[in-house]
């Protein structure tokens, strides 16, 4: 009998035991490296877009749109004159005047010259559709880059910036601007940087634009409503969108583009396509 009972307790205890072990089984306990996964890949998506919203915000300012005008390194209405010897890095071209108005010698220019007409240096081409659709995108790209709202900066210096540091951003000046004395644009290779200058822009002679943290002059736009004007041997950076004329100096270099919607004046100057 009392075998009996030991046999009965000992099935009892076997079914408990069994009994533990399915529900054990119908609830698993995730590895901790299932774990670890479970509890980081929300953050790492949190952190991601966290990263790509504070991106976004540190450079709001889009660049200007060039189209066919962004083929130029100067780009004029009315004509582009150069007191000999200047060093022009680029295609040039004049329309809707008279390819007589450039006033280039083809020693100068490492490029094309373009023409609306069989007028001009002996090196032209003859592209007056072309010219004509590069000078529309060049009103376009005006009206785009002076027409931008909200600047970051207004009236910085009160016109005179000379010796600042440009961070990237909207700038708007409601007069003219000075600059006296060497300035330095700092940012990155992405950064975008507009100055809307409602009355002319001067630079003093010898004074340079220098940039810094790898800031590409074809990310800087200046957008200006009245006259260009380069003191002698002074150094410019990025591309002028110009609504009237651009004149450098003797000696005076300029890394960029001189898109202007009346003439184009050098004395011995040196003008790049930026990179």
């Amino acid at each position: 009998m009392k075998l009996k009972n030991v046999f009965s307790a000992a099935a009892m205890l076997a079914v408990v035991l069994l009994s533990s072990c399915d529900n054990q089984e119908s609830y698993p306990t995730a590895s901790a490296a299932t774990q670890e996964t479970l509890l980081t890949a929300p953050l790492t998506s949190e952190i991601s877009a966290e990263s790509s919203i504070n991106s976004e915000l540190s450079n709001p300012v889009r660049a200007v749109n060039l189209g066919v005008a962004g083929d130029f390194v100067i780009l004029s209405k009315t004509g582009i004159t150069s007191v000999y010897k200047s060093t022009i890095t680029g295609n040039i071209g004049t329309s809707p005047i008279t390819g007589a108005a450039m006033v280039v010698s083809c020693g100068e220019v490492t490029g094309s010259v373009f023409s609306v007409d069989a007028a001009g240096p002996a090196c032209k081409t003859t592209s007056a559709a072309m010219l004509t659709a590069a000078i529309g995108d060049m009103q376009t790209a005006y009206t785009d880059a002076a027409g931008r709202s909200n600047p970051d900066f207004l009236n910085l210096g009160a016109g005179t910036i000379g010796g600042k540091t440009l961070t990237p951003g909207l700038y708007k000046w409601t007069s003219a601007l000075n600059i006296p004395t060497d300035i330095t644009i700092s940012g990155s290779p992405t950064d975008v940087f507009i100055f809307q200058v409602a009355g002319t822009l001067k630079m003093s002679s010898a004074v340079r634009v220098t940039l810094a943290g790898g800031v590409q002059a074809k990310n800087i736009f200046w957008v200006v409503s009245d006259a260009v004007t380069f003191g002698t041997t002074s150094h410019f950076e990025g591309n002028i969108l110009g609504k009237t004329g651009i004149n450098l100096q003797t000696g005076a270099t300029i890394n960029g583009r001189m898109l202007a919607q009346t003439a184009v004046t050098l004395q011995m100057s040196t003008v790049t396509l930026p990179q």
